[in-house]
């Protein structure tokens, strides 16, 4: 890799961060107060031209590659906004994948430009309650009719279901004892989120106030074909392709929200004087803000490496899992030390350390657990057997 600095990723980092910078802590405070989605920044972020980042050309976009789409999202979470801001953009980037690897022209010339430009707001109906990561074991069924299907069924963890007027849904078109395999028989569908048919309910959550989480409720929605990507049943494929830039972005926002919180800690420290001596003058204070300096870095690397193997068209599964543990890690551990480096103001909202240190928390958890992560390398990497 080459580690010389790059005047286009200059670019991305200085035109994205003209528009976050313009959003400071006290907007985000109060969206993490009053959860209003932060349309705004939505909005602006749009207007930039920034959520079409890697849409395809023909349709409105740049075309570029994940390794962009992680400077972009590490600005996006470095100026105090955290999760709030990152999620409300981020599902632009390879959220809908799925509709540039198997979708017609006719459908990418249907929804892509509507992306691009901000005018269309997706949220993703892929987990249910009783599968959680287990994919395969979904129930949301597809029931083939005359020029579509209905659907029944219920997702979790639905982001964005307040704002958004599209779904893409992930359901079952065989039922998984009918299959030879558990990943047969999954189809995926884009179309409207009909209100009148799903029904959507807020989860109350400890962080990322402004971009909801929803349970939604499926009955009776119909589906016309042309909201079909590609074949019916082999839809658990089509997802795999945004799985590891999905990885990849989590991965780098995490660092960038715990660099934000260590910048934030090292400012305090050099500041805040007790007993006529700056606190940033104890060894106590100094070793572990230079320790999640040296965590963050390296998970960045390893997020740098698993983005440049998957531009390249090289596996990066493992990479792309470890960036994503190293960056949740490391991330949530500088943010837990920048509230404890404030002392008691710390805990006060003022300081913004103990809300970025709730934004990042989701960062261990989703969209794969830490547990599942070790699973995978300990198998697909160590050669383990399989353990679950």
């Amino acid at each position: 890799m080459d580690f010389s600095p790059n005047s286009d990723h200059q670019a991305i980092r200085d035109g994205v961060g003209a528009v976050v910078k313009s959003f400071g802590d006290e907007y985000w405070l109060a969206r993490d107060e009053d959860g209003v989605f932060p349309t705004e920044f939505h909005r602006a972020m749009a207007d930039g031209g920034w959520l079409g980042l890697t849409m395809p050309e023909e349709y409105g976009g740049s075309g570029l590659g994940v390794t962009e789409a992680m400077v972009m999202m590490h600005e996006v979470g470095s100026h105090g906004g955290g999760m709030a801001a990152t999620s409300s953009v981020h599902i632009n980037l390879f959220g809908p994948h799925p509709i540039i690897v198997m979708g017609t022209h006719e459908q990418k010339e249907r929804w892509i430009p509507n992306l691009v430009a901000g005018k269309d707001q997706c949220c993703f109906g892929f987990t249910e309650p009783n599968a959680g990561l287990n994919t395969t074991a979904i129930k949301t069924f597809a029931r083939k009719v005359d020029g579509g299907y209905i659907v029944d069924g219920q997702k979790v963890w639905t982001s964005t279901a307040q704002v958004a007027n599209k779904v893409m849904l992930l359901t079952r078109t065989t039922k998984l004892e009918d299959c030879k395999k558990p990943t047969d028989g999954i189809t995926i569908f884009y179309t409207d989120l009909d209100r009148s048919k799903i029904e959507v309910k807020k989860i109350p959550k400890m962080g990322r106030k402004a971009v909801d989480s929803n349970s939604i409720f499926i009955d009776g929605l119909f589906i016309p074909d042309e909201d079909r990507i590609g074949e019916e049943g082999k839809g658990f494929k089509y997802i795999l392709h945004s799985l590891n830039p999905e990885r990849v972005l989590i991965g780098v926002e995490a660092i960038a929200i715990g660099q934000d919180a260590l910048r934030r800690a090292s400012q305090y420290a050099k500041e805040r004087v007790v007993f006529n001596r700056q606190i940033g003058m104890n060894q106590g204070i100094q070793h572990p803000l230079a320790e999640n300096w040296m965590a963050l870095e390296a998970a960045y690397l390893m997020v740098q490496k698993a983005a440049w193997l998957y531009d390249n068209d090289q596996p990066c599964g493992a990479e792309a899992n470890a960036g994503k543990f190293l960056g949740a890690r490391a991330g949530y551990d500088a943010c837990l030390q920048a509230v404890l480096t404030h002392g008691g103001f710390g805990y006060a909202k003022e300081y913004h350390v103990e809300r970025l240190l709730r934004e990042v928390t989701v960062t261990r958890i989703a969209p794969i657990t830490e547990q599942m992560i070790m699973s995978f390398i300990a198998e697909k990497v160590l050669g383990q057997p399989k353990s679950y």
